[in-house]
């Protein structure tokens, strides 16, 4: 199935300048290493040594950040859209 995937300036490099794109699989891993496949490098951005996500990236389904949903194995339906964007920190001083 596929899926639309939105990402920030960092991933935008890889994905040659697009702000989303497409991509096919059952789950969020699936898509994952779909785009690995088409963009090298694209998943040592999100995904950390052990295969987690990183905890400075956030990836969300539909609005629904899927470490609260089944992380990885999230499985996804056709017209889903996957944004992935780096976490944010910091604060008023």
């Amino acid at each position: 199935m596929t899926v639309e995937v939105r990402v920030t300036a960092t991933l935008q490099k890889l994905v040659g300048g697009e702000k989303a794109v497409r991509g096919q699989g059952e789950t969020v891993a699936e898509v994952l290493s779909d785009l690995e496949l088409r963009y090298p490098g694209f998943q040592t951005q999100v995904l950390d040594e052990d295969g987690g996500i990183h905890r400075f990236v956030n990836v969300y389904l539909n609005d629904e950040d899927i470490r609260y949903l089944q992380k990885l194995d999230t499985p996804l339906h056709e017209g889903d859209v996957l944004s992935i964007l780096p976490a944010l920190a910091g604060g008023f001083r």
